[in-house]
């Protein structure tokens, strides 16, 4: 499962950021999620308590923001919203579009306690 080697990849960087304050427990992580970055929420949501068993996090709560699509339209330059099978500037219509969001998995926000 490809979640599960996400979650593993996110939990070496929450260990580096744990270590980097002194924390003796991760207690809440929060992540944003676009439709587009080949990441499944629920099965991410279901592979981390196998992930984090054994680890500072293993009782943190796993937050999801699910982010939209946006693009940046080359003819009119607008800032719209989009959708994944239909990267299309909502103002004019021309399909030249850059995507800005919406294929990231960006980590939030880290809670922890201190020791």
């Amino acid at each position: 499962m490809h979640e599960l080697s996400v979650c593993l990849s996110l939990l070496r960087q929450l260990q580096g950021i744990a270590a980097e304050h002194h924390a003796a427990r991760i207690t809440r992580i929060e992540l944003g999620l676009g439709p587009l970055s080949g990441v499944e929420a629920g099965l991410l949501r279901n592979a981390w308590p196998i992930a984090s068993a054994g680890t500072l996090a293993v009782d943190a709560e796993l937050v999801i923001e699910e982010t939209g699509i946006i693009v940046r339209c080359r003819s009119c330059e607008a800032e719209t919203a989009a959708s994944a099978n239909r990267l299309i500037c909502g103002r004019c219509g021309d399909f030249q579009t850059t995507l800005v969001s919406g294929d990231e998995m960006i980590l939030q926000r880290v809670e922890f306690e201190t020791a």
